[in-house]
């Protein structure tokens, strides 16, 4: 009887302590104090494989039926769209998902759920550029910002997302002549990442920037003294407002097709979405929550409430191929 018992207790501390493994393509500090955190309240060990999104969904395509995924994370509704077209993705089945997140930030089907989402806003220098100049992404093709505007490549993530969202927004032959006019406002070709254009202001190229609004939340605590530099020169700007409002893009999860470890998969999912969780990235990322009831960063507080686009994320997703060839078009590098 004894031995009895204590083959059961090993058993329940194996499925107590438990396992979830994660696919992602997120690549921050803030996700790994989550899942020690996860951790350290649940027992449920988090492995992780890590890389670009393009290898991850090639990875669990091939591996199929026989993948050790439970839970796919990444950053950009596009990443997410795909793999659910791919029938990567099953639906999750969660009261707490459900009620936390609002609905324009799930899948209609369950498929994935935001995480946290980030906002392209323009950082630009008040010393150049009067705020009052500032309306919204259509605008800043106007020849007044000639020699002035500055972004990474077409090929980005990010930038191909806003030209989607362009497109979603206005249409294609308004986004191509949208396109050709703002390259042609460039202060340099294109390259480096967001937070090399809000340097390049800085240096004296240019004057506005296209940048995640993340990035100058992470530059104000950079121990880099020009990253520094760069916060307390420039200012902030959220786009459209009058008009929709700013085009934002989203961190998502979902469970993966073939998860072994669904209730381990789904108990992540959840924390994720608590308070605690969102805190953590809100506050260590400078990510937006989704969980109304988490705080933002102190210094994304300060850049005040802004409206935002309600364009479905799925739209936006269905643009993404269309976006390059109109970048591609417009020579936009």
């Amino acid at each position: 009887m004894k031995k009895l018992v204590l083959t059961l207790m090993a058993s329940s501390m194996l499925l107590a302590q438990g396992v979830v493994n994660v696919y992602t393509s997120r690549h921050y500090d803030s996700d790994k104090i989550v899942f020690d955190a996860f951790t350290a309240k649940t027992g449920i060990k988090v492995n992780l494989v890590q890389d670009k999104i393009d290898p991850l969904l090639n990875k669990l395509e091939q591996e199929g039926k026989d993948t050790s995924a439970d839970l796919f994370m990444t950053v950009g509704a596009g990443d997410l769209y795909k793999a659910k077209t791919k029938g990567l993705l099953q639906a999750y089945s969660s009261k707490v998902v459900d009620e936390i997140v609002p609905q324009k930030f799930k899948d209609k089907d369950k498929t994935w759920a935001a995480i946290t989402y980030r906002a392209r806003v323009f950082v630009y220098d008040p010393k150049q550029i009067d705020a009052k100049e500032l309306s919204t992404y259509e605008d800043l093709a106007n020849a007044k910002f000639k020699g002035k505007v500055l972004t990474r490549s077409s090929t980005s993530s990010y930038n191909r997302h806003l030209i989607a969202f362009m497109i979603t927004k206005d249409g294609v032959e308004k986004t191509q002549n949208w396109a050709n006019k703002l390259v042609a406002n460039f202060a340099r070709d294109p390259k480096g990442n967001d937070r090399d254009q809000a340097k390049a202001i800085v240096a004296g190229n240019g004057a506005i920037a296209i940048m995640n609004s993340y990035y100058l939340g992470r530059m104000s605590v950079s121990k880099d003294p020009i990253e520094q530099e760069v916060f307390k020169k420039l200012k902030i700007f959220f786009p459209n407002q009058n008009d929709g409002g700013t085009h934002i893009n989203i961190s998502g999860a979902g469970i993966t097709k073939y998860a072994k470890n669904i209730k381990e998969a789904t108990a992540l999912m959840e924390f994720l979405l608590s308070k605690e969780a969102q805190n953590i990235l809100a506050q260590t990322n400078y990510e937006f929550p989704v969980n109304s009831k988490a705080s933002p960063a102190e210094v994304v507080k300060s850049w005040g409430e802004f409206k935002a686009s309600e364009i479905d994320f799925n739209d936006i997703a269905k643009n993404l191929e269309q976006a390059q060839v109109i970048a591609d078009k417009a020579l936009w590098k």
